[in-house]
Order: C-alpha cells, then sequence, then structure tokens
C-alpha cells in the first residue's frame, strides 16, 4: 500500500472512471482505500440540518476506491506504470518507474 502515497497521480484501470486521471487527495491503508479528486463521485441524498444550515437535496460527493484499481502516473513517461522500489547511493530507498527506471 505505500505505493500510492498523497499527491501522485494515479489513473484508474477498472471501474465506471476507467481511462480517468486524478491527484491522489487521501490514502488509508488499513481498508486499502485512495481517495482520488473528481474520480468516483455518487450522488447522496442530503437532508437540512440546523447546525450547518446546509440545503436538502442531492449533492455529488467523492467515495475513496480501492488502491487496486490505479496505477501511478510517471513523471518522465506520462504514462501508467508499475511501481518498483530500489536503493539508492546515498542507502535511502526511492520508488521507481517499471518502464523508464526513473525515480518519482
Amino acid at each position: 500500500m505505500n505505493k500510492i502515497r498523497k499527491g501522485d497521480t494515479v489513473a484508474v484501470m477498472k471501474g465506471k472512471d476507467k481511462g480517468k486521471k486524478g491527484k491522489v487527495l487521501h490514502v488509508m491503508p488499513e481498508t486499502g482505500k485512495v481517495l482520488v479528486e473528481g474520480i468516483n463521485f455518487v450522488k447522496k441524498h442530503q437532508r437540512k440540518t440546523r447546525q450547518d444550515q446546509q440545503e436538502a437535496g442531492i449533492v455529488q460527493v467523492e467515495r475513496p476506491m480501492s488502491a487496486a484499481n490505479l496505477m501511478v502516473v510517471c513523471k518522465n513517461c506520462q504514462v501508467p506504470a508499475r511501481v518498483g522500489f530500489t536503493v539508492l547511493k546515498d542507502q535511502t530507498k526511492a520508488r521507481i518507474c517499471k518502464k523508464c527506471n526513473e525515480p518519482f
């Protein structure tokens, strides 16, 4: 689950939003889900509340989706790629693109 991190650009591989790209807003490693900006909108029926003075009606909200349905988009080659790990010369572990072998 540490392959996808907050701020990454990801592409959706499966589901109703297949082919779309978005930025990761929040990662939930305990459930294996990721919240992506502009992806996986659902309609929520909302009633009026007293405290917030929200209007009643149907609103669209983003819902988390499974991390297994996402791939990280490489910044160098601009395509969805698998993520690998390597140890750099200064003994730090870094994520790399499996297509171009460049670090993210």
